[in-house]
This record gives structure tokens, C-alpha cells and sequence, in this order.
């Protein structure tokens, strides 16, 4: 009697926690694992709970769902990085943990995301690999990996190693992304029809998959890291990439254009390092202690303000890995207002067919740039074109003394700048 009351409570103690194991998953890497999941996580769904998938490589033909309130969790704590890809001896997918690896879909971006997730749903703690994505070609299209849906979806210490699109996070209220890493080669982060705030916190897109010549070049040409259309309020922190064509990208998909507040954000050797469309006309914006390795563009279409404070600026000279070099560190078209503030500017003009390009070309209709530092003895640093209105350019250090061109002369307010 005591043995049967002592095993109930053991099973009480453990009530809400689902093992695949228990619905017929294997984890061989062979079998179709679709159906056993999506009981276990049916099962889940009943009350809530928590499915766990213990360490093993899960193939996948289809398409899963999380339900409201269910996580799907694996073995890892936090999230891993297989560089071992490119260092010889580190481990390489599978060899450890638990490894989801989708297979449905591919050839196409139409279709059901691999994993959605619903209202307070999380996915946590597990690999996503493409064990048939290709290398040595253009790679092969799939649909999204994560689709975010509902309220509150999170998608917490997952690895998303080689997926073509990455997370569409549409249509949803308050996501959480935290600690995802990987690298998605089409498009990493999609954010749009976002009405209360969503949260993207340590992301970063690596080569950790493949730094072959055909990914390379697919990247650099078609690759988008963070694609942010309409919400209200994204703060994004710690968020990296590096070779995508644009590296953070703001639009208006047709649900009108967001704004966001960017901190310690970056990306590195791109042609693009952010490209603004268009953004809120009253709130824009905002990046701070950022870092930017290429050219920075803001469109004719862009009507809110944009704001860059303590940020760095790098140019890049062409190469052979397809970079096209930078032009300017930064290009300002449109009706919003610009601010650069306590930032560092260096490598521009590097682009063969415009020589003579500024470091800073500004053509929108007001900016203003203080307290800034230009790190070489070249003009011009700034040009201000005939559409600004007003621009105010104060205390500023330029080596050599100031280089500034004016298309409209008496545009610019100019003064205690700094020769050095």
C-alpha cells in the first residue's frame, strides 16, 4: 500500500511533463516522427504542459503545431552554436542533444510553416537542422521553420542551423525571441501586423552551417537577417549578422510601417547594413551603441525620424567574396528627420564606379550631426544635397579640417568643429 501511495505521488509530482518517447517517437533519424509529436503535444494541449523530446536526431516530413499554453522543450539549457562546421573536431549536428530536422516542403516557400506556435506557446532548448539543404548550389527554397501566432509565442535557447526562411513572427501580440542562433539563408527574422509590443533579445545569424562559395554569393546577393514591417514598438537588443545582402530592413507590407528601438545591434560585411523604406512618421527609429560594416540607406520614401546615437561605422573595400565595396557610410533621402550623434565614420568611397562619394550624403529634409568623429583625412565628409531644409553640423572632429559640400549653400548650419 505505502509503494502504490509513493508511486502516485511520484506520478502527481511529474503531471503536466509528456515524453515523446511515450507516443512512439525513436529519435533514430530514420522514421517519420510528425505523428508521435503532434499526439504528444495534442496530449499536451488538453491542460498544458510541457513535451519533452529527449536527446536524439527526430526526422521530419511534416508539419507540427504547438498548442496554446504547451512547450516543446529539448535536452539543451542554452543554445548551441555547431561551429564545429567550420573549426575540425567540435561536434557537428546530431552528434549531440536534440535535433529536430525537417524535410517537408522543400522546393518552395509556399506552404505550412515546419513548427507553429500558439498563444502562450514556447518552443525551447533544441537544434533545427535541414539535413537535405544543399551547399554547393543555390540552396533549396523552404517554407518558414517557426510561424509565431496568436499571444505571447516564444521561441527561447533554439538553434536554427541552416533553415532558407527562419521565423515568420506575423500576426501575433508580445512574441518573445531570446537567444536563437543559426543561420537562415533567405530571410532570418520577418516582424509585421505587430499591435503591442514584441521582443527580440540576443539573435545572432553566423555561418555556423556552411561558408561554401554558392551559400556565400546566395547570401550576399538574396539574404535578409531582420525584416521588420508594422509594429508598434520592437525592441530589439543584441541582435547580430553578417554577410546578408541587408542586414535590418524596414518596410510597409501593407499593414503601414512600424517603429523599433535598437540596442547593441549590428551588422557586419553586407553591401546593406540596414535599408530603411519607411517607418512611423511619429516615432521612426532608434539605434544605439550599434555597429554597422557597410552602407547605411535610408529611402525617399522614409517619413519618420531616425535616430543613431554612440554608434561606429566601417566601409568596406571590394573583394573577391562578391562585397561590391562601400559608397558612404550613410545615405539620407526623405521627409524624416535625421540624427547622428557621438558616432565614428571610417572606410568610405570604395565603390570603383562612384568615386568621390561622401561619408555622409545626406539628401533628406533635416539632419543634424554633433559631437561625431570622421577617422580619415579625405573629402568629402559630408555632403548635404538640394532637398535638406535645414541641417545643423556642430562640434564635430574631422581630421584635416572639415570637408563639406553643399548643393544649396546656406543649408547647413556649421560650427565648433574641430580640426585635428
Amino acid at each position: 500500500m505505502e509503494d502504490n501511495r509513493m508511486e502516485k505521488e511520484i506520478r502527481d509530482s511529474f503531471r503536466g511533463l509528456y515524453s515523446v518517447l511515450d507516443f512512439g517517437a525513436s529519435g533514430d533519424g530514420k522514421c517519420d516522427e510528425t505523428e508521435a509529436f503532434q499526439r504528444a503535444l495534442d496530449c499536451a494541449g488538453e491542460k498544458g504542459g510541457i513535451v519533452y523530446a529527449p536527446p536524439g536526431k527526430y526526422l521530419f516530413r511534416g508539419s507540427l503545431t504547438v498548442p496554446s499554453g504547451v512547450t516543446l522543450q529539448g535536452s539543451f539549457g542554452s543554445v548551441p552554436a555547431h561551429n564545429g562546421n567550420r573549426d575540425a573536431g567540435l561536434p557537428k549536428p546530431g552528434d549531440f542533444g536534440t535535433v529536430l530536422m525537417p524535410t517537408g516542403g522543400r522546393g518552395s516557400e509556399e506552404g505550412p510553416a515546419f513548427l507553429t506556435l500558439k498563444t502562450n506557446a514556447t518552443l525551447k532548448g533544441v537544434l533545427v537542422y535541414y539535413p537535405e539543404q544543399r551547399e554547393d548550389d543555390e540552396p533549396y527554397p523552404y517554407p518558414y521553420t517557426i510561424a509565431m501566432r496568436g499571444k505571447n509565442p516564444a521561441l527561447i535557447d533554439t538553434e536554427l542551423l541552416n533553415p532558407y526562411n527562419a521565423i515568420d513572427a506575423t500576426n501575433n501580440e508580445r512574441h518573445m525571441i531570446r537567444s536563437v542562433y543559426g543561420q537562415p539563408l533567405r530571410r532570418g527574422i520577418l516582424i509585421d501586423a505587430i499591435y503591442d509590443i514584441g521582443r527580440v533579445e540576443d539573435v545572432h545569424f553566423n555561418p555556423w552551417w556552411s561558408m561554401k562559395p554558392a551559400i556565400r554569393e546566395f547570401m550576399t546577393k538574396k539574404g535578409e537577417a531582420f525584416i521588420i514591417g508594422r509594429t508598434d514598438w520592437e525592441y530589439m537588443v543584441n541582435c547580430f549578422s553578417i554577410f546578408y545582402a541587408v542586414g535590418f530592413r524596414f518596410c510597409n507590407f501593407g499593414h503601414g510601417p512600424g517603429n523599433a528601438v535598437l540596442t547593441q545591434c549590428g551588422h557586419d560585411i553586407a553591401p546593406v547594413t540596414v535599408l530603411i523604406e519607411e517607418t512611423q512618421p511619429h516615432a521612426g527609429v532608434s539605434f544605439s551603441n550599434c555597429q554597422f560594416m557597410g552602407d547605411f540607406e535610408i529611402r525617399e520614401t522614409n517619413r519618420g525620424p531616425v535616430r543613431i546615437n554612440g554608434c561606429g561605422f566601417w566601409g568596406l573595400a571590394p573583394d573577391a567574396t562578391g562585397q561590391p565595396g562601400t559608397q558612404s557610410n550613410l545615405h539620407a533621402k526623405g521627409q524624416g528627420h535625421l540624427i547622428l550623434n557621438a558616432c565614428h565614420f571610417s572606410g568610405w568611397g570604395h565603390r570603383p564606379e562612384s568615386p568621390g562619394s561622401p561619408s555622409l550624403d545626406l539628401d533628406c529634409r533635416s539632419a543634424a550631426v554633433t559631437s561625431c568623429d570622421f577617422l580619415e583625412d579625405r573629402g568629402p565628409h559630408i555632403r548635404v544635397g538640394e532637398n535638406v531644409t535645414d541641417c545643423v553640423i556642430l562640434g564635430n572632429k574631422f581630421p584635416g579640417g572639415a570637408k563639406i559640400e553643399q548643393t544649396g549653400p546656406g543649408r547647413a548650419q556649421i560650427g565648433f568643429n574641430v580640426e585635428i
